[in-house]
């Protein structure tokens, strides 16, 4: 039993030390640039370890993507400062987990990638939408403009870093994009864009 226990947790500590170094190494080299042999040399592991435990490269990455955004209650946040509070908050997640650049830019060219983006942002962003008071008819168009806000925001200062946006703080850039996230979230549809189609 004792040879067991023990055979677990060196298990589960491989399986950490790979997932933190393939975190890492997508989030610098991007999905199609990462490879199997560099995630186990920073892992200070056999390649065939990464192998045996992911199976593949988009099994690994698939499993290096899986986290929460741990989306603030919006139900529990004033109206009118929803926009600011979203705005602020992706930015602090972006740059305290660098698992979200490596999905955005692994996204671009792997459509598995974008799946899981896809995945990410419509279970989470569509329901602390839902949950902030939105019309459950609108809330995914909501949501999915957000995203657009959010997933352009970092990839222009994280992915594809353009020097008027990276040169603006984390505050001035809440001051500029969440009111339109605020927009986004609060401002009524037109009739026409809420029928049915």
């Amino acid at each position: 039993m004792t040879g067991t226990g023990s055979r677990t947790r060196r298990s589960d500590a491989t399986r950490a030390a790979i997932l933190r170094a393939a975190r890492a190494r997508f989030a610098a080299d991007g999905y199609e640039r990462a490879t199997i042999r560099a995630i186990a040399a920073d892992a200070r592991i056999d390649p065939a370890m990464v192998m045996r435990y992911y199976g593949s490269k988009e099994g690994l990455f698939a499993a290096a993507a899986e986290f929460d955004l741990h989306l603030p209650e919006l139900a529990e946040v004033p109206p009118e400062r929803l926009g600011e509070t979203l705005a602020r908050h992706f930015l602090r997640r972006w740059e305290a987990d660098g698992t979200l650049v490596a999905l955005l830019r692994a996204a671009s060219t792997n459509p598995g990638a974008a799946d899981r983006m896809r995945d990410i942002f419509a279970g989470q962003l569509v329901a602390a939408v839902t949950r902030s008071g939105a019309d459950p008819a609108t809330a995914a168009r909501r949501a999915g403009l957000v995203a657009s806000q959010i997933l352009g925001l970092a990839l222009t200062r994280y992915v594809i870093p353009l020097p008027p946006v990276t040169d603006l703080d984390p505050d001035e850039l809440v001051e500029w994009v969440g009111p339109t996230i605020q927009r986004y979230l609060t401002r009524p549809f037109p009739p026409s864009s809420t029928s049915a189609r």
